[in-house]
C-alpha cells in the first residue's frame, strides 16, 4: 500500500469527533485550508424558502452572499485551490434563479453581476478548458437573451484567440438566422452586441467603426466612435468625424444630448472629452480600488492616459514594493485598452515600458505573477 493509501485506512478508523478537533485545529494553523472549508461549508448550505423578507430580498440571498464572500477572499488571497468550479455553480445557479422569476429583485441582479465578475476573475487565475468556457457563455448569451448580459472582454485572457473563434462562429451562426423570416429580435441584437465586442477585443478598430456606423447618425454613437479612433491613436480621425458628427446632427440634437454635443465639441477642438478628475484624484493618493469603481463610469480611452501616468509613476518611485501595485494597474490599464477595442496599442505600449526599465527585474517579476504577459523578445 501507498503511504496515502495506509493514512485513509488509519483514519477511516477513527471517530468522527477526533477527525473534526484533528481538521479543526489544523485549519487553525493553514488558512488556505480553512478558506477551502469555509467555501464547501458556503456551497452546502441548505436553500432557503423563496419567500421574500420586508427588504424585498428573499432569504437564500444570504447563502449566496456567504459563497461569494467566500470566492472573493480566495481569489484576494491568492490561493492555490481551483476556485473556478464553486465560482461557477454559484454563477449558475444564480443565473437560474435570475430566470425562473419575470421581475427578479435589485439585490439578486446585483448578486448575478458579482457572481459572474468573479467567475471571470477565476477564470483567469486557473482557466477552465477553452471549449467548455465558449460553449457555457454562448449558452448563457443565447438561451434566454438578456438575462444576463455576458461581457466577453471579462473573460478574454481565459478564452484565448481559439475561444474567441469559438463564440465568433456561434455568433455568425445565429446573425445567419436574420435572413429567415420568423428571426427573434432579441437574438440578434445579442448576437450584434457580442460581434462588436470581438472586434474590439481583437483590435479590428475598422471592423468596429463600421459596425458602430451601422447606428448613425445618432450622437452618442458618433461620440463612441471617437473614442474608439482616439483610443487607436487615430486622433486625426477622431476629429475629423467629431466635426462631421456635429456639421450633420443639428437635426438630431434632442433634449438631453446636451453633454454628448459638449464632448464632440472639445473633441473637435482638442480638448479632453471629459471630466476625469474623480478617477485622477484616487489614483494619485493611491485609492485603487476607488479609482477602477469611478473608472467604470468612463468610456475606457478617456482614462487610459491617467492610468498610464499612475504605472509610470509607480515605477519611477523606485520603491520595489510599488512594482507589485504598478503590475496591478498594469493588468486594469490592459483590461482598458481590450474595451476600447484597442488591444494591440496596449501590447505596443507594454513592449516600449518595459525595454525602457529593462534593468528593473523586479518588476518584471511582479509582472509575471501578476500574468501580464511579457513581449516574446523581452520574456527571457
Amino acid at each position: 500500500m501507498s503511504r496515502r493509501s495506509d493514512l485513509r485506512a488509519f483514519l477511516s478508523t477513527l471517530d468522527r469527533e477526533t477527525l473534526v478537533d484533528m481538521l479543526c485545529e489544523q485549519a487553525d494553523r493553514d488558512e488556505d485550508l480553512r478558506q477551502r472549508l469555509d467555501a464547501l461549508r458556503a456551497e452546502g448550505e441548505p436553500a432557503r424558502p423563496a419567500a421574500e423578507d420586508t427588504a424585498g430580498r428573499r432569504p437564500d440571498g444570504v447563502q449566496f452572499d456567504s459563497v461569494l464572500d467566500t470566492v472573493t477572499r480566495l481569489l484576494d488571497s491568492g490561493t492555490s485551490a481551483d476556485v473556478t468550479p464553486l465560482a461557477r455553480r454559484t454563477a449558475d445557479r444564480l443565473v437560474a434563479a435570475v430566470r425562473e422569476r419575470d421581475d427578479p429583485s435589485p439585490h439578486l441582479l446585483d448578486r448575478l453581476d458579482r457572481a459572474l465578475a468573479l467567475y471571470a476573475r477565476a477564470c483567469a487565475a486557473q482557466p477552465p478548458p477553452v471549449g467548455e468556457l465558449a460553449e457555457w457563455l454562448v449558452r448563457l448569451a443565447f438561451e434566454r437573451p438578456g438575462r444576463p448580459e455576458v461581457h466577453l472582454a471579462d473573460f478574454a485572457d481565459a478564452l484565448g484567440d481559439d475561444g474567441l473563434a469559438q463564440v465568433s462562429a456561434a455568433v455568425d451562426a445565429v446573425l445567419a438566422e436574420s435572413r429567415t423570416t420568423d428571426a427573434d429580435p432579441q437574438r440578434m441584437r445579442i448576437a450584434r452586441g457580442l460581434r462588436l465586442e470581438i472586434a474590439e477585443i481583437t483590435s479590428d478598430v475598422d471592423t468596429v467603426v463600421s459596425l458602430l456606423s451601422e447606428e448613425l447618425p445618432r450622437l452618442d454613437v458618433s461620440l463612441r466612435i471617437v473614442r474608439v479612433l482616439r483610443a487607436a491613436g487615430r486622433h486625426s480621425e477622431a476629429i475629423a468625424h467629431a466635426a462631421k458628427a456635429l456639421g450633420n446632427g443639428a437635426a438630431h440634437r434632442a433634449e438631453g444630448a446636451g453633454e454628448v454635443v459638449e464632448a464632440l465639441e472639445r473633441v473637435r477642438t482638442r480638448q479632453s472629452p471629459v471630466d476625469t478628475s474623480d478617477v485622477e484624484a484616487a489614483l494619485s493618493a493611491q485609492r485603487f480600488d476607488e479609482a477602477w469603481k469611478a473608472a467604470n463610469g468612463h468610456e475606457p480611452s478617456d482614462v487610459i492616459p491617467l492610468y498610464r501616468d499612475c504605472v509610470e509613476r509607480l515605477i519611477d518611485s523606485r520603491n520595489p514594493q510599488a512594482y507589485e501595485r504598478a503590475a496591478e494597474q498594469l493588468r486594469r490599464l490592459r483590461l482598458l485598452y481590450r474595451r476600447a477595442g484597442a488591444s494591440a496599442e496596449f501590447s505596443t505600449y507594454l513592449a516600449d515600458l518595459v525595454a525602457r526599465h529593462k534593468r528593473k527585474t523586479r518588476l518584471r517579476d511582479e509582472l509575471r505573477k501578476a500574468r501580464v504577459a511579457l513581449p516574446k523578445v523581452l520574456a527571457g
